[in-house]
């Protein structure tokens, strides 16, 4: 008995260590979604797998073994020139809220851009070519899941942002709008009445353009570009609606130190803070030394890659030097262009920042971010407080949750950003409570059983082991609505109701002609 034993212990170890082939598509023309992209390659590949990376912003060192790049740059003229509103049109056209039908028809076109490819083109028309499961960035269409088709493989989502309805109603039922608000909105839990009807009407908008414009032109993208790809594999091609709801698993780009988040699927995975690198790595000479000697600490201060900083009106940039001038401490600003005059003493211009090794430094007080999820995740991680400027897209949302949480306060992005801007930062520096508050919030997120790049790697391989893991997938998606609702119930209650009405009524007319008759004989 102890030789087939040993020969089925050794079996699967040697399976379990056996590189997987991974097609991971992270095809948005967002340079802070490519991080995200970055942070699963390498953790996938420090655990043996092959990767091949459709990426529109390749590596400039790639890994030279186990790792392939498809190049999709050219996707950047999507968002290049006037493509893309900068902060000043924000604040001139007073852009609170980008439409959702926008940000579906974003993710559409990128997505056809991407599997019009010719790279990608070259990799679906090759019959050779075969991955065991794909991984592929998640924001507003399903279009990449055809891949998983192509190669009769496990599908996997990696979704940018948290716990929200419009990617739980994949795997799982949608959460109630009364609790679960849209990742564009600026409502908080809990909502009041106007705001439980303002996120119902949010989902019917959002429900009515992807059901008759988006999903409709997405199955014509699917068939043509996927239904060529099988034709030459002579296999038929299934139906789009039943392929997008066929993933294994969503990675969400949250942790557990988030406060009021929906119950997920045991198929929906946490792995926020997957992109931050441990160890961090070490400041450039010159940074390192302005933060060690700054007396009175740093205040690092930057607006992402997507809305920066040199967009601002050129008036309003004066007032912030001005304004970041009168503090004692010592302020990094990533700015990216060299046209700054009468910068001020203490305040060091940065074209390119290295954020995560800036935030790790003990001397750094307080982070001025414009809220994206990945500096809002970095803050927790690093412990340091946020004054967020939230300008587009998620941002609101990111900003609102971290003062409610209670380390973060909130300024709104208007010209008289300067002048508010100065007033937040005196509290901050004057009351420690958000540096404390901060500090637990980054403990608690510190405490989990698993760091996110071994749990990411550890349910890939779980996927591919299991066949695609059916044992994680919720029986809610496959249930109709008006099962769900158990409106078939109310169905029955109403009809038997109205016929048992119906029929007393006529058992009391009859009743009373008899009555009426035996009167009339009498």
């Amino acid at each position: 008995m102890r030789l087939p034993l040993l020969l089925c212990l050794l079996y699967y170890f040697l399976c379990d260590v056996d590189g997987l082939k991974i097609l991971v598509c992270f095809p948005l023309p967002v340079k802070s979604l490519s991080i995200l992209g970055e942070g699963v390659v390498r953790n996938l590949l420090v655990a043996g797998h092959e990767v091949t990376y459709i990426t529109v912003y390749p590596l400039k060192n790639p890994p030279k073994k186990n790792f392939r790049q498809i190049d999709i740059s050219s996707n950047t003229a999507f968002v290049a020139g006037d493509h893309m509103p900068s902060i000043e049109f924000i604040l001139n056209n007073k852009v609170e809220k980008t439409p959702s039908r926008d940000i579906q028809l974003f993710g559409q076109e990128a997505a056809r851009m991407t599997l019009n490819h010719e790279n990608v083109t070259k990799l679906l028309e090759d019959p050779n070519e075969h991955f065991d499961v794909i991984l592929s960035d998640l924001l507003e269409t399903e279009l990449y899941s055809g891949f998983a088709v192509v190669y009769e493989c496990p599908m996997i989502w990696v979704y940018s942002m948290g716990a929200h309805w419009q990617v739980l109603r994949m795997i799982d039922v949608a959460p109630s709008p009364a609790y679960d608000t849209d990742y564009l909105s600026s409502n908080t839990i809990p909502l009041s009445f106007a705001e439980r009807v303002d996120e119902l009407w949010t989902r019917i908008q959002w429900q009515f353009y992807k059901t008759f414009f988006t999903q409709p032109e997405e199955r014509r993208i699917y068939e043509a570009v996927f239904g060529a790809a099988l034709a030459k594999r002579g296999r038929a091609l299934p139906d789009y609606e039943e392929v997008i709801y066929n993933a294994s698993l969503i990675f969400a780009n949250e942790h557990d130190a988030v406060r009021n988040r929906p119950s997920t699927p045991q198929n929906f995975k946490y792995i926020g803070g997957i992109h931050v690198e441990e160890p961090v790595k070490p400041l450039p000479k010159d940074l390192q030394d302005l933060i060690d000697n700054s007396k009175h600490g740093v205040i690092y201060f930057s607006m992402g890659s997507f809305l920066q900083s040199k967009t601002l009106p050129r008036k309003l940039i004066t007032e912030l030097l001005q304004m970041f001038g009168e503090f004692k401490q010592t302020v990094i600003w990533k700015f990216e262009d060299n046209s700054l005059v009468d910068v001020p003493k203490n305040v060091q211009i940065v074209n390119w920042a290295p954020q995560q090794s800036i935030l790790a430094h003990p001397n750094v007080k307080m982070f001025l971010t414009h809220g994206g999820l990945f500096s809002s995740i970095e803050a927790i991680h690093f412990g340091v407080p946020t004054i967020g400027i939230p300008a587009l897209f998620d941002q609101i949302t990111n900003v609102n949750k971290a003062v409610l949480n209670g380390y973060a306060l909130k300024v709104e992005l208007s010209h008289d950003l300067a002048k508010d801007l100065k007033a937040a930062i005196g509290t901050m520096l004057s009351d420690d409570r958000y540096t404390k508050k901060v500090k637990e919030l980054s403990a608690l997120y510190h405490d989990r059983l698993t760091k996110p790049g071994p749990a990411l790697v550890y349910w890939v391989e779980h996927v591919v082991r299991t066949r695609g893991a059916p044992h994680l997938r919720s029986p809610a998606l496959h249930v109709p609505l008006y099962q769900r609702l158990y409106l078939d119930l109310l169905a029955i209650i109403l009809t038997t109701t109205f016929a048992f009405v119906l029929l007393l009524r006529r058992l009391c007319k009859k009743s009373n002609a008899t009555k009426y008759d035996q009167k009339k004989t009498n």
